[in-house]
């Protein structure tokens, strides 16, 4: 297991030298490429920084209204028929929406039921396998100047969808 650390300790700095390492032996100047990189890093950060503001702002109104319990109030009854359990329903409408709103809903659910319970293990796989769609889409769109295509949204929607439903099947036959 130490091995394993201090490998992944050192991974980082060996890829900046050896990325320092090339770059001199191939002549090319190495301080003023990396200048360049943080230059347009800082202009991607401009251009998708009001993109993030506004979805931020989204998702705290999002869970602070409530509407996140009024929503799997309302679906409960059509997903339970297929097998979604309450306690999983938050996470899966909050997954695509929030990282870091599923990743408290994913502590508490862990928190209760238990890791190594069913509910514990669909949680952490939904976290694990699950993206943050709206987010991603949010980003790369406003990146590449792409106007968000509906079939890119509902693709992203029934991969997340089935993301939730094969790790609620898998964990009850397995």
């Amino acid at each position: 297991m130490n091995i394993i650390n201090y490998i992944t300790s050192l991974i980082i700095p060996l890829f900046v030298l050896i990325t320092i390492f090339i770059g001199i032996k191939e002549k090319k100047p190495v301080f003023d490429l990396f200048i360049d990189g943080a230059k347009s890093g800082v202009d991607t950060v401009i251009k998708i920084f009001p993109n993030l503001i506004a979805l931020f702002l989204a998702i705290n109104i999002f869970q602070a209204s409530g509407l996140l319990d009024f929503i799997t109030n309302l679906l409960n009854p059509i997903t339970s028929l297929i097998g979604i359990p309450q306690e999983i329903l938050p996470l899966g409408i909050l997954r695509p929406i929030s990282g870091s709103g599923s990743m408290a809903l994913l502590q508490k659910n862990l928190e209760i039921f238990g890791v190594d319970s069913y509910l514990g293990k669909v949680a952490a796989t939904i976290m694990g396998a699950g993206e943050t769609t709206f987010f991603t889409i949010a980003i790369y769109c406003s990146v590449t100047k792409i106007k968000i295509p509906k079939k890119l949204i509902i693709s992203a929607l029934a991969a997340d969808s089935m993301v939730i439903l094969s790790s609620i099947y898998i964990y009850k036959f397995f």
